[in-house]
């Protein structure tokens, strides 16, 4: 059974949308092995733009190794991928042995240039900004909705 890590930066605090990521983890259990990862959120009270590269590196070197697998990287400047389409990537990553896909959320001013160049795949899901722990939400979903249409379920319409 393949895995497939969530590698992502800070906790979801909103019961809610813990709930739905849950419903969908119990969801994907029947298809793959399923694992999120929470990399601690570096904090400052100011920032400026040596302040926001030096959070993207600290951020980034707690989420390196972490990185297993085939490795997707949510980034704004990524490829815009259709659900069909990202199930189709997932099922060609699995026929072909691969037995570790990762997606990667960085913190909230985006991944680091090491951890972009550690990717395969940069993934953009829209040009528009989301609350990390709604993205989280989102993309639990949509590798769900991968998974159901790789396997002719019903739940993608």
């Amino acid at each position: 059974m393949i895995m497939v890590n969530i590698v992502a930066v800070g906790k979801v605090k909103e019961k809610y949308f813990l709930e739905g990521i849950l419903e969908y983890k119990k969801r994907l259990s029947k298809y793959c092995e399923i694992n999120i990862v929470e990399i601690a959120e570096e904090n400052f009270t100011k920032t400026d733009s040596v302040i926001i590269e030096s959070i993207k590196e600290r951020e980034g070197e707690k989420i390196l190794p972490h990185l297993k697998g085939y490795v997707f990287a949510m980034a704004i400047e990524g490829d815009k991928l259709s659900s069909e389409r990202l199930a189709s990537k997932i099922k060609s990553l699995s026929d072909s042995g691969e037995g570790v896909i990762t997606f990667v959320i960085g913190g909230s001013y985006g991944l680091s240039d090491k951890v972009k160049e550690k990717a395969k795949t940069l993934l953009s899901f829209s040009d528009m900004t989301f609350p990390h722990t709604l993205f989280r939400l989102m993309l639990t979903e949509q590798i769900y909705r991968a998974f159901s249409i790789n396997a002719g379920s019903a739940y993608h319409k």
